[in-house]
């Protein structure tokens, strides 16, 4: 008997492995029913059974081979409700995995217990059952992550949403007590110490917000208009001083300023440099910003004295979640997610410029950004 067949013959014996396996998953299973255990699973046989006595083509075998099949999933099949599902009950992408590895072993074992395996009349049945199996492996790890990563998206919009409102009354109360002769000394530190966190985690909210639009594949959208790039230079001078009011910024605009431009993202960009230039820099040493208006493109600079980055190192600084504590002794400890310079990047890229980095013993590090007109 051949394997499509047996599979359909033997529907249910299959199907009472599958279960048994899917209630082995702990808290993700335990109150599951039947029916949700088997989850589609009839389904998803069915499919493989039909794939294995489809034509095909060696062109088309050598194209599954290489990963190149086309999808079989559409919207609402089985694989990608199967998908869909599991994520929705709990399970992880391993144990979604792990079902598809049973499923396969279960099923070989089956049809070679069963005395049918040694009837088998085409020996290429278990290279396409193994190509089905795959396939629908396939649809439904896409459609699991594409849950998860619809839920991380929506939490993190959630997040930066519920939480603009209570930043922005902290950074209120640290002005009011920021004002000048309004209280004594203890208290307006108080109200510098308020500002600074309220300025960190507005700028964390940020960085999570453009990084779950880039994993999710959609990149940083901008919007080009007409701007002055000295104003957005000053805002981004006035957010990094509020996260880091010790530290000294000396900054320099020249040229033609300007322009269509992303403001509110390049003040984000330049923001970012210039607060990781105020946590690495060496204290009581300025930090040089710089922007210069060309005509057919803006330069942005950030500049600072410290410990050099080693070489090997700088290529990895635009990737998320790296930080260069991580490669570079002796600095200080900091709340930062990591995400600062790869959102500058991002940034960068979106306008259709690019971002560079130098560090050396004698001119200290400093980013450099092109941004065309």
């Amino acid at each position: 008997m051949n394997l499509s067949k047996y599979i359909i013959t033997h529907m249910e014996k299959i199907l009472v492995e599958w279960e048994a396996f899917a209630a082995t998953f702990g808290a993700a299973s335990d109150k599951m029913s039947s029916l949700e255990l088997r989850d589609h699973a009839r389904q998803i046989l069915e499919f493989v059974a039909r794939d294995i006595e489809q034509d095909q083509t060696s062109e088309q075998t050598d194209a599954k081979s290489r990963g190149e099949q086309p999808t079989s999933a559409s919207d609402d099949s089985a694989s990608v409700t199967h998908g869909r599902l599991r994520y929705a009950s709990g399970f992880t992408l391993l144990q979604l995995i792990a079902e598809y590895r049973a499923l396969r072993a279960s099923v070989l074992k089956l049809w070679k217990e069963d005395g049918a395996a040694a009837l088998v009349e085409n020996p290429e049945d278990i290279m396409r059952f193994n190509e089905a199996i795959d396939q629908s492996l396939a649809d439904a790890a896409v459609a699991y992550s594409d849950k998860l990563n619809e839920t991380r998206d929506m939490f993190l919009a959630i997040l930066g949403h519920d939480l603009r409102s209570p930043l922005a009354a902290m950074a209120t109360a640290g002005t009011y007590l920021l004002r000048p002769g309004a209280f004594d000394d203890r208290v307006q530190q108080i109200g510098v110490r308020v500002k600074r966190s309220a300025a960190n985690m507005n700028g964390m909210v940020n960085d999570l917000l453009a990084l779950a639009r880039t994993q999710l594949g959609e990149g940083i959208a901008i919007v080009r208009e007409e701007c002055d790039l000295l104003e957005m230079g000053q805002w981004a001078i006035e957010d990094a001083n509020a996260a880091h009011p010790r530290a000294q910024f000396d900054f320099h605009a020249t040229g033609e300023l300007i322009g269509a431009f992303d403001q509110s993202r390049l003040q984000q960009l330049l923001t970012n440099l210039a607060i990781n230039a105020a946590q690495y820099g060496a204290p009581n040493t300025p930090i040089n910003v710089h922007i210069v208006g060309e005509p057919d493109r803006v330069l942005l600079r950030v500049q600072n004295q410290g410990q050099t980055i080693p070489k090997d190192v700088l290529p990895t600084l635009f990737t998320s979640l790296v930080q260069a504590t991580e490669h570079v002794s002796g600095q200080r400890p900091r709340s930062s997610l990591g995400l600062g310079l790869y959102i500058a990047k991002q940034i960068a890229t979106a306008h259709g410029g690019d971002i560079s980095v130098t560090s050396d013993d004698l001119n200290g590090t400093e980013f450099s950004v092109q941004i065309p007109r």
